[in-house]
C-alpha cells in the first residue's frame, strides 16, 4: 500500500456534515482527505494545504460554491486545483455554469460511490500527467534548474502575495562576467559545463524553501527572495558572489584574479503600494547589475 504522506489530498466542502462523512469514509483508504463546511475555510484550505482535488457542494450558506470556484480559479496559488462539483442542482444551466467556471466535473446528488471513485481517479491521473509536463516546462534544459517561465509565474505570485500582506519582496539578478570572453577562449561546450556547474552552486545555496533560483537565458540567473529586507538580501547575494569566486573555475580571460566570478544587482520594495508593478523591480534590479557590471565586475549593488 502506498505510503500516506504519498496520498493525493482531497478537499470535501459541503455544510452537511452527513454528506462529507460519506465521501471521507468512501475515498479515505485512497486519499488523505480535508474538510470545510463554509467557503471561507475552504478558501483558506485551498491555499494553505493545496489540495490535488477539490469535491464542491454549491448550495451553501454565506458562500456558494459557484463563489468558491470562481475565487480559486482568481487566485494563482490555487488555480490549477481540479474542481469537481457535487451537488444537487440538476438543470443543465446549472452545470455549464459549473464547468464555464473551471471545474473538470459535475456529479448529481445522488451519487453512486464507485462511478464517483472513478471519476476522481480519472481526473486525479490527468492531474499528473499534466504536472509532469508542467515540471519538464519549468525546468531549464540545460542546467536543470527552473527556467525563465518559471521565474515569471513565481515572480507573479511573490509579488501579489507581498503586495497583499504589506511585507518586502527582494530580487537579485546575476550575471556571469566576461562569460563572452569564456566562450570565445574555451569553447560553447566548456561554457555549457561551467554554466552547470554555477547553476548547481548556486541552487545548493539557497536556504529558505521559499526563495527561487532560476535560469533566465545565457549567462544570467535570478533569485526570487520574499518577505527579505534589502540588508539580508545584500547579505545573500555577497554570499553568491563569494561562493562563485571561491569555486575557483579557470578564466584566463577574466579581467583579474584569472577565474569566473559573478556580478548581481540587487532592489528591494517594501510594502509595495498597488500603483508599482513586479517589472519596476525587475527594472531596478536589472540597473544595478549594469551598474555592477559597468564597474568592473565581481560585485554585488
Amino acid at each position: 500500500m502506498r505510503d500516506i504522506q504519498q496520498r493525493p489530498i482531497i478537499l470535501i466542502v459541503d455544510d452537511i456534515p452527513d454528506n462529507i462523512k460519506i465521501l471521507a469514509e468512501a475515498l479515505r483508504s485512497d486519499y488523505r482527505i480535508k474538510v470545510a463546511n463554509n467557503g471561507s475555510d475552504a478558501l483558506d484550505l485551498a491555499v494553505r494545504v493545496q489540495p490535488d482535488l477539490i469535491l464542491l457542494d454549491i448550495m451553501m450558506p454565506d458562500m456558494d460554491g459557484f463563489e468558491i470556484c470562481r475565487r480559486l480559479k482568481e487566485n494563482a496559488r490555487t488555480r490549477k486545483i481540479a474542481v469537481i462539483f457535487v451537488t444537487a442542482m440538476s438543470r443543465e444551466t446549472d452545470v455549464d455554469k459549473g464547468l464555464n467556471l473551471g471545474a473538470v466535473d459535475y456529479i448529481i446528488k445522488p451519487f453512486v460511490i464507485p462511478v464517483v471513485k472513478a471519476r476522481i481517479r480519472n481526473h486525479l491521473l490527468i492531474k499528473q500527467q499534466a504536472d509532469l509536463l508542467d515540471s519538464r516546462a519549468l525546468l531549464d534544459a540545460l542546467t536543470l534548474i527552473p527556467n525563465r517561465r518559471c521565474f515569471d509565474e513565481t515572480f507573479a505570485v511573490a509579488w501579489q502575495q507581498a503586495s497583499r500582506n504589506k511585507t518586502s519582496l527582494s530580487l537579485a539578478i546575476i550575471e556571469v562576467d566576461y562569460f563572452k570572453h569564456y566562450n570565445d577562449h574555451y569553447g560553447h561546450g566548456i561554457g555549457d559545463s561551467c554554466l552547470k556547474k554555477l547553476a548547481a552552486m548556486l541552487a545548493n545555496s539557497q536556504k529558505h524553501p521559499g526563495d527561487l533560483i532560476a535560469r533566465l537565458d545565457g549567462n544570467a540567473f535570478a533569485v526570487i527572495l520574499p518577505d527579505t529586507d534589502s540588508a539580508a538580501a545584500r547579505q545573500i547575494a555577497e554570499g553568491l558572489r563569494e561562493c562563485i569566486q571561491n569555486m575557483g573555475l579557470a578564466h584566463a580571460k577574466a579581467k583579474a584574479g584569472a577565474v569566473v566570478t559573478i556580478s548581481v544587482g540587487v532592489a528591494t520594495q517594501m510594502a509595495m503600494p498597488t500603483y508599482l508593478s513586479w517589472d519596476e523591480l525587475y527594472e531596478a534590479a536589472n540597473s544595478a547589475l549594469s551598474t555592477a557590471t559597468a564597474n568592473g565586475g565581481n560585485q554585488v549593488m
